[in-house]
């Protein structure tokens, strides 16, 4: 896949279509909510640059990594009211580096299988799938707006 393909080098672009927004982004990383999610406050974190796999990180995106991912779960956990944010990588699905951020609440959709219930395959217009439960249908929009604006706020707060 060439880097004009990618619909995560697209960011922006992709965004409505894959039914997110853009929560923060800095010279190297951006950050997106799902508003389209089981999970309030499910995000996305990745490179700006064309980078595979996690293995490819270097210069400036391995160097503020770390930092990034700090920020974004931190983030993500307050404005969510969550006790822990799961970090996935699976990498198969899209060859752009990208970083699941789930913040865990008791009783939600998560569970150690990633999601519970008995999962649900959606093949997107774009090629990439989307996992959903059966049993777990997705959160109000207008929720998941909302998370996405605290998301948004906490990342601002903590840049000062």
């Amino acid at each position: 896949m060439t880097t004009s393909e990618c619909p995560m080098c697209r960011a922006g672009s992709a965004d409505e279509e894959l039914e997110r927004v853009e929560v923060w982004q800095d010279a190297h990383w951006r950050l997106t909510v799902s508003l389209s999610s089981e999970v309030a406050g499910f995000a996305y974190l990745e490179p700006k640059r064309h980078i595979r796999y996690i293995t490819e990180l270097d210069g400036p995106e391995a160097a503020s990594f770390g930092p990034a991912l700090a920020r974004s779960t931190t983030a993500l956990k307050d404005a969510a009211g969550a006790e822990v944010v799961y970090v996935y990588i699976f990498g198969d699905g899209v060859p752009h580096l990208h970083l699941h951020l789930a913040p865990h609440r008791p009783g939600d959709a998560l569970s150690d299988q990633m999601i519970r219930g008995e999962l649900v395959e959606e093949k997107l217009p774009n090629g990439m799938t989307r996992f959903a439960s059966s049993d777990f249908p997705a959160l109000p929009r207008d929720e998941l707006i909302q998370i996405a604006e605290r998301v948004r706020d906490g990342m601002s707060a903590s840049a000062e």
